[in-house]
């Protein structure tokens, strides 16, 4: 079944190639084309274009739908393209006619649009609390070795003193302003596009307020051509966001691995979180942090990719958006994969208390020194100079007390200020609001 069919068979290589892999993802988008029926049909019976029992019958017929799909028993069955027509199809079966009535005033354009919407919007919700996660477990580290000192590099070169509070902290604050961006992604993606249609609106008196609420919209996307553009803008925007969270991670990865080294020896793993080698039996091998690097590095290409398929295409609808699909849809599972990996990890690091005891880093004491003697009322130049010819002539004896208060600092890594900014950003992607509307549809309980 095609909702376009019009009794002229299709040459079976072109449909081969032209469907791809649309099928596949469609699985992913199987509940949310449901609820999205729902809210459609609802608003249809309030206009006229079907009756009030038969909103009944076609209402229970989509939540037997959910239902399976949610038990796993859904199937896109060869005949049908896509999960629309498979959907619209199995209405048919049960209803004869009335089923048939369920695309009125819509295209497959706004229906997959509603659809990917409503995926992501779920998604990135997963992701968010993800991420919140990862975060508590680093906070949790930074407190727990906030008066550890490390070796601090720039350029790869012994630099200051830091901390290991300092640098679990730090991916801490920056996974808040990853979630920030994905916030800002959210409320471009929390707008309802259903009822643009093809992308020129419908000659039905669709009530377009009335689906943007029923599907806990925040907003909708007014200007029907404009709701048509944002297929491809809509994944590339929450791809940078999700490449965001990645690139933090891709970061903290490579410093593990780094840090991991003999050469380092700043932290290690449990021997069942590490690999060996098939010939030399001394190795443990940090895989599980490349490996993550890997996963994240593949996620922070898709906007490139994205804006690939999408920079030379003109306004109005086109095939080629099908294949933003087949990248974007799976990028949820691979991120969500690595920051429950990356939990997991963290919360086994186990870190090397004693590394500012080996005489090579006690250079790094340099700043402090010279920091002392302005204290007492050397000029700043004056001191650097008598600091820097101790070292050279190797008299630089340093005093290994370091003394850092101001905000966030060794001695003041503002962890509560950090997480109240976190909870401030999770607040405001207000997901209870789509969760009550999602309930309410599949409920069928309007006081909800």
């Amino acid at each position: 079944m095609k909702l376009w069919d019009k009794g002229i068979e299709i040459n079976q290589l072109i449909e081969a190639f032209t469907i791809g892999r649309d099928t596949e993802m469609d699985y992913f988008l199987a509940e949310f084309d449901v609820i999205g029926s729902l809210a459609h049909i609802t608003m249809l019976e309030s206009i006229g274009l079907i009756t009030s029992p038969e909103l009944v019958m076609l209402s229970v017929e989509l939540r037997e739908i959910y239902k399976e799909i949610k038990a796993g028993k859904f199937v896109i069955e060869p005949g049908s393209e896509d999960v629309h027509s498979q959907v619209e199809l199995m209405l048919t079966r049960k209803l004869g006619d009335v089923g048939k009535k369920i695309h009125s005033g819509r295209s497959r354009n706004d229906q997959v649009l509603l659809d990917l919407k409503l995926f992501t919007r779920s998604e990135i919700k997963t992701v968010a609390n993800h991420t919140f996660e990862l975060f508590e477990l680093l906070i949790a580290q930074s407190e727990k070795y906030q008066q550890v000192l490390m070796p601090g590099y720039t350029h790869l070169q012994v630099a200051m003193p830091s901390s290991f509070g300092l640098w679990f902290g730090a991916y801490a604050e920056s996974l808040t302003d990853d979630l920030l961006l994905l916030q800002a992604a959210y409320r471009i993606v929390d707008q309802n596009p259903l009822g643009s249609a093809a992308g020129y609106g419908s000659s039905f008196p669709l009530n377009r307020q009335m689906t943007t609420d029923l599907l806990g919209f925040e907003s909708m996307n007014y200007n029907v051509v404009y709701a048509q553009m944002g297929r491809g803008k809509v994944e590339k925007s929450v791809t940078f966001a999700l490449a965001s969270v990645a690139a933090t991670l891709s970061r903290m990865a490579y410093d593990v691995c780094l840090f991991m080294s003999q050469n380092f020896n700043f932290v290690s793993l449990p021997d069942e979180l590490t690999t060996g080698s098939s010939i030399m039996p001394h190795k443990k091998n940090p895989d599980v942090f490349e490996l993550l690097r890997s996963h994240c590095n593949r996620i922070q290409s898709l906007p490139n990719q994205i804006l690939l398929i999408t920079n030379n295409l003109p306004s109005g609808y086109f095939r080629d958006l099908q294949l933003i699909k087949e990248v974007f849809i799976p990028a949820f599972a691979e991120l969500k994969s690595c920051l429950t990996i990356a939990s997991f990890a963290v919360s086994n690091i186990k870190v090397n208390g004693k590394i500012m005891e080996d005489s090579r880093y006690e250079n790094i004491y340099s700043v402090e020194e010279v920091n002392r003697k302005v204290l007492e009322g050397v000029p700043f130049r004056d001191a650097y100079r008598q600091v820097g010819e101790s070292i050279k002539n190797g008299t630089f004896h340093p005093d290994k007390n370091v003394l850092h208060t101001h905000e966030g600092s060794i001695g003041n890594l503002c962890l509560p200020q950090i997480r109240e900014k976190m909870e401030a950003v999770l607040l405001s992607f207000n997901f209870n609001k789509a969760d009550k509307a999602f309930e309410m549809l599949i409920s069928g309980d309007k006081s909800k």
